[in-house]
């Protein structure tokens, strides 16, 4: 005989929860001197764009995104214009409902790209939210394995010679940080072997190296510059040539002992899908700024979680550390050139090289007004 289980009726959600208003900011942040890779040219301002959730009950979350100095303009457009409207009424602990429906209602015309940087910054600020109204710091809420994360210094050090570079990553090994990445990707891959010959010397053989390319190089080209470089111990060889040739970076990995990393250019979960089938990858990278936001990069991390490999992470370390802390398969996190944590009222810190996920309730990034206002720029 089937018992019949009583249950409660289902209750509408609490008023205190209605999204009231959505508010947008733009920012164009200077560099204090110019960083230049191998693709993405020479950066000397950072874009960043605040999307800030107002509940019923005065609750606010602060979400954001950013770029490399490009496009900021067209993400604030989608916020401010297409997602701003449509957000005010809904359920603000309905994060997974509003994430879908916002990959939905813009995919025709902006299937990952520029609208992957937008839900982001929704999906950001909807977790702050979640996180206050719990209590708790977002390394608890995002799955609480740990509160540190190992940690490495990424610098756009292209354009330096190398006794800059050097002096560059020394900084990074003053700072406490035991491992490094540097940029490749010169004309003549000799200088780039040169480059990282010197950096080995530098760093010393414990400390952890990895390279970037900035997909820069051919398919050959990659194998001709990794087969150069084996001998200095490379963690990792990152995004040795196009995203978009998925095929081509198992090519590589078949002929090279360097494991290779990708992902800050993969903008949607089916892409991280692809690359775990086809890329032969030994890292991945997602970015919640481009990824769409917590809940994307908490996708990723489960799909990487599936198929054995660790995660790591690409810029925004501010946010990135308590997502990578919070992870049992937990790779790097890396420490960009970007200084966004400069314009928030808790920087990083390290302790033994790893990385602290702030314990403050919310995401653990409240940016400084008095620091960050003047660069705002007014959009119409």
């Amino acid at each position: 005989m089937l018992q019949t289980i009583d249950r409660e009726p289902c209750l509408e959600a609490a008023p205190k929860n209605e999204i009231k208003a959505m508010q947008v900011e733009y920012y164009r942040v200077p560099l204090a001197e110019a960083l230049a890779d191998a693709k993405h040219g020479t950066h000397t301002y950072f874009e960043l764009i605040l999307c800030r959730i107002f509940c019923a009950d005065g609750l606010e979350g602060v979400g954001y995104t950013y770029t490399g100095g490009t496009g900021g303009r067209a993400i604030y457009s989608l916020l401010n214009d297409e997602l701003r409207e449509w957000i005010v009424g809904r359920d603000a602990t309905d994060i997974r409902e509003i994430w879908e429906d916002m990959q939905w209602k813009l995919h025709y015309v902006g299937r990952g790209g520029l609208l992957s940087f937008a839900v982001s910054a929704v999906d950001i600020a909807l977790w702050d939210i979640r996180c206050r109204r719990l209590a708790q710091p977002l390394w608890k809420v995002a799955g609480a394995h740990g509160n540190t994360a190992a940690s490495y210094a990424g610098g756009i050090d292209l354009g330096f010679d190398e006794k800059k570079l050097l002096d560059n990553v020394q900084g990074y090994l003053d700072r406490g940080f035991d491992a490094v990445k540097i940029k490749v990707g010169k004309k003549d891959y000799k200088e780039d072997v040169q480059r990282v010959a010197a950096v080995r010397e530098r760093i010393g053989a414990d400390t952890r190296f990895m390279v970037d390319a900035n997909y820069s190089m051919t398919r050959e080209g990659a194998i001709r510059f990794a087969k150069a470089i084996e001998q200095y111990d490379i963690t990792w060889f990152e995004e040795p040539t196009i995203p978009d040739d998925f095929e081509g970076y198992a090519h590589i990995a078949n002929a090279i002992d360097i494991p290779l990393a990708m992902g800050e250019n993969l903008h949607t979960v089916h892409e991280f899908m692809h690359a775990i089938k086809y890329s032969s990858l030994g890292f991945l990278q997602p970015d919640a700024s481009n990824i769409g936001g917590i809940t994307g990069w908490l996708m990723v991390s489960d799909l990487a979680y599936a198929n054995n490999l660790p995660v790591c992470s690409h810029g925004m370390h501010e946010l990135h550390v308590s997502l990578i802390a919070s992870q049992p398969h937990a790779g790097y996190l890396e420490v960009h050139s970007f200084p966004i944590d400069q314009y928030t009222t808790t920087p990083l810190t390290l302790e033994n090289g790893r990385a602290v996920a702030p314990n403050s309730v919310g995401t653990g990034v409240c940016f400084d007004k008095a620091v960050l206002g003047p660069h705002l720029v007014q959009l119409k």
